[in-house]
């Protein structure tokens, strides 16, 4: 087992399971967590790493999840997702729930755990993946537009209270990626998920993993702050060159 470990949460499926086949190739050794076990076992037994049943909504789950980490020298923050397109108005209280429960405090619940093991690796690593919603409003997207800047916040404001400690921080802002996302985002709707996607050349669970991997291996004296990437054909949230 590598000396250096690395954890990955939502890692199955996505972002996530991509980012920790990409950090297992680069030689650390990847707990991976996420509610769906069953995925996770299959990954964990692939890349050599380590599956926890991991619910970043519950206080007990993620408590055992991170007791069960002995060091820790990257974080990735990458559980989250969307629900729904609602306005305002017509705004689903459960959705927002879910969407602020799962993207900030799931978020906070688990770097509150793990910060103490990241600082005392010396060289530790917090990575979360945020998303162009943490820079924009868009019509129908306020749960997620909101809970995404807060999320961005949270994790931006740690770069100023940690700084003097052995922790670098490294927020990643996708635009569109097609992984199971929008499938979620509409209730397992296959047909309006394929839309988002459709006349686009979208992103790639990959391309983002490709950068986890890049931030991580930078020298310590390196903080990649912040990093947005879009594909070619997204100018911003809603905004594409779709062919037809």
């Amino acid at each position: 087992m590598s000396s250096l470990n690395a954890v990955v949460t939502g890692a199955s499926s996505g972002i996530g399971e991509a980012t920790a086949r990409q950090l297992a190739a680069q030689g650390y050794h990847v707990y991976v967590g996420a509610r769906r076990l069953d995925r996770l076992r299959g990954l964990a037994e692939e890349i050599g790493g380590t599956a926890l049943e991991l619910d970043v909504t519950s206080d007990e789950s993620v408590a055992a999840f991170a007791d069960a980490i002995p060091t820790a020298s990257i974080l990735v923050n990458n559980a989250g997702g969307a629900k729904g397109l609602a306005t305002v108005a017509e705004a689903d209280l459960d959705d927002w729930r879910w969407m602020w429960e799962t993207n900030v405090l799931g978020t906070l619940r688990i770097t509150k755990a793990l910060l103490p093991k990241l600082i005392e690796s010396g060289d530790g690593l917090i990575v979360t993946i945020t998303s162009v919603a943490a820079f924009h409003a868009y019509d129908n997207g306020s749960g997620y537009t909101s809970a995404k800047h807060a999320q961005a916040v949270l994790h931006r404001t740690m770069r100023g209270e940690l700084l003097g400690k052995p922790v670098r921080l490294t927020e990643i802002a996708p635009g569109a990626v097609e992984t199971e996302f929008s499938l979620v985002r509409f209730d397992g709707d296959a047909e309006k998920a394929a839309k988002v996607y459709e006349g686009i050349d979208p992103l790639v669970a990959q391309d983002i993993a490709e950068i986890v991997g890049f931030v991580a291996a930078r020298p310590p004296h390196v903080n990649l702050d912040q990093i947005i990437v879009a594909p070619r054909d997204q100018a911003a949230p809603g905004r594409f060159a779709r062919r037809s």
